[in-house]
Order: C-alpha cells, then sequence, then structure tokens
C-alpha cells in the first residue's frame, strides 16, 4: 500500500517540528571565535534559527511547518503555525541574521546545506500571499543566493559524500528557488551540474557511510534529472546506472539499518531511507514503465523502513519529519 501525506500525518509532523524551532538546548553550533567576546549562545547569535539542535535543521523545521500550513490551512495546528511565524518571521530578526553573515570567518557558514534550505524556506514563505513572510525572508534569501553565485564558479569538483556538505542537494533546493527568484542562478547552477555530473558512467553505489543521510548516487540522479530534459537525462542515466531494470547496484535497493537511534551520527541513516524514497518517488516520473514501477516499490521498502522512527529520540526527532515530508511528496522540492 502505498504511503500518502494524510492532514493526521502533517499534524504530527507540525506538532515535532513546533517542539523543537524554539528549543535552545542541546544544540551544536557552526560557529568561529574570533575572541571571547564571541562566546554566546545559540539565541544570541541566530534570532530565529536558535533551536533545533542546529541552525539548519530550525531552518528546514520552519520549511516543514509553513508547507503543512499551505496544505493543509484548516487544520488547528496552522494557528499555532501562523502565530509563531509571525512573531520569529520579523525584519529585526531577519536582519540579525544577516549581521552574523558579516562576521569573521563566517564564508563557509552552513554551506551548502544551510544555504540551500534558507532559500527552499523562502520560496515556501513566498506562497503564503495573506503573510509578509516572503518579504521579509527576501533579504536574507538574496544573501545566500548571493553567496551560491560566487562559490559554484570556484567549486572546481563536486562533493559526493552523503552528508551536509554533499553538492547535488544543495543544488536541487536550490533551483527550486532560483527557477522563481533568479534567472542567472538557475542558469549557473543547471550548467555547474552537467559540468560535475555530465561524464559519470557506471556507478558503483557504495552506499551508504555510516553516517550517510543522502544517497549520493540517487541525489546526483535527481539532481541531473532537474537540470537538464528527459530525454538527455534517460541517456545520462542508462550510462550512470546501466543495470537499474536488473536491481543492480543492489545497494541502491536496499534499505539501511538503523542500530542506534540515541548516536545522532547513526540516525542519519533513517533520513538516508527517507530520502532514497524522495529521490525513488522523483525519478519514477521519467522511467520506463518497468523500471518506474520497481522505482515505485523501492520508494515504499524504504518508508516502511523509517517512517515509523520519525519521532522517538530528540537525534532524530529535530530533523526527520523534514525528510519523511520530502518522500511523501508534500513539496515540489
Amino acid at each position: 500500500m502505498s504511503h500518502i501525506l494524510t492532514p493526521e500525518t502533517a499534524a504530527r509532523f507540525a506538532e515535532l517540528a513546533l517542539g523543537h524551532v524554539t528549543r535552545e538546548y542541546p544544540h551544536k553550533l557552526d560557529h568561529v571565535m574570533d575572541g571571547p567576546e564571541d562566546v554566546l549562545g545559540p539565541r544570541a547569535l541566530h534570532p530565529i534559527f536558535f533551536g533545533s539542535f542546529d541552525w539548519h535543521s530550525c531552518v528546514h523545521g520552519y520549511w516543514l511547518l509553513l508547507t503543512v500550513r499551505r496544505l493543509f490551512p484548516d487544520l488547528p495546528i496552522c494557528r499555532r503555525i501562523e502565530a509563531l511565524a509571525d512573531e520569529m518571521l520579523t525584519p529585526e530578526n531577519v536582519a540579525g541574521e544577516r549581521a552574523y553573515l558579516l562576521r569573521a570567518y563566517s564564508g563557509g557558514f552552513e554551506r551548502p546545506y544551510g544555504w540551500a534550505w534558507l532559500l527552499a524556506l523562502h520560496r515556501e514563505a513566498t506562497q503564503h500571499g495573506d503573510r509578509e513572510w516572503g518579504a521579509v525572508l527576501a533579504p536574507l534569501a538574496e544573501d545566500f543566493a548571493e553567496r551560491f553565485r560566487l562559490f559554484l564558479p570556484k567549486l572546481t569538483y563536486p562533493i559526493r559524500t552523503g552528508t551536509h556538505f554533499n553538492t547535488a542537494f544543495a543544488l536541487i533546493l536550490a533551483l527550486e528557488w532560483a527557477e522563481r527568484h533568479d534567472g542567472t542562478l538557475t542558469t549557473l547552477i543547471r550548467a555547474r551540474a552537467v559540468d560535475y555530473f555530465g561524464d559519470d558512467r557506471a556507478c558503483s553505489g557504495w552506499e551508504p557511510g555510516g553516517d550517510d543521510f543522502l544517497s549520493s548516487a540517487l541525489i546526483e540522479a535527481l539532481c541531473m534529472k532537474r537540470c537538464v530534459t528527459p530525454a538527455a537525462f534517460r541517456t545520462w542515466l542508462e550510462g550512470f546506472l546501466p543495470d537499474l531494470i536488473a536491481g543492480e547496484p543492489r545497494s541502491l535497493f536496499t534499505p539501511a539499518t538503523v542500530s542506534d537511534r540515541s548516536d545522532g551520527k547513526i540516525a542519519h541513516l533513517d533520513g538516508f531511507n527517507l530520502s532514497r524514497a524522495w529521490c525513488w518517488r522523483g525519478l519514477a516520473d521519467v522511467l520506463e514503465p518497468d523500471l518506474a514501477a520497481l522505482a515505485r516499490d523501492t520508494a515504499e521498502t524504504h518508508l516502511d523502513a523509517s517512517l515509523p522512527y520519525v519521532a522517538g529520540d530528540y537525534m532524530g526527532e529535530h530533523w526527520l519529519a523534514t525528510f519523511a515530508l520530502l518522500a511523501l511528496g508534500a513539496a515540489n522540492v
């Protein structure tokens, strides 16, 4: 039976996010201290995104909340989402987040995962026409778009790891924003994706690693699908993963085993299963019928493995619902 996003599931995900986006501790900072005056807590450094264990999880926690509000506006929990967003997404707080980017040694802050999620949040916020959230976040989104514009031309080699540094994942989210807001960045992202991945052949599928939450192979494939024509993508995929219809590499069809969900790194593997499901579902519509059916079945297997574990331990609870929302097809990204 296919997993779908129901109002009840969406409300449960929103309840989880409301429980962590303003929870300041425990917290893992991405913060360089240039002197004793820089020894500050999360809320002092980040007036909006101080919760959820780390900055990027807080950003995509707000993305989850606004997405639920758009998809299911009549849910009672949406009134709480609106009140929180009205309180937190203010010009003054955005100015504080922007000021952090001007600090010494902030050039690599949250690059590229947090950059991409901030753009995804802004893209989502612009779809709520009855609120000013999109306009308020626009200057911060532009700051991160400019960072992409400056960074991508000098990133000679893509980063293929299955964690936050993955280039393809960031390009997917940034492209979704750019297609609405920035034609120049759109062109740059598509060109760089082809530069990075266009000649890749015979992917081995050596995954997952022990703390991956992204499939390096399938994220790359999804990125290429978004950046080239359907015909060009199918030709590319035949060279990149030539044995998919035979179920090979087998690793791409087998959900990861999560041995300890209280270990923050090992808990990444639940996200790996969920993001794999997102990829397989996202790829299926351009595949031949037999392979499309296999892709959809594989997505369901991965959802079965990790969807029940979105809540339970804070090491997963502060972020996994975001990837569950992606996997269930809640947004264009």
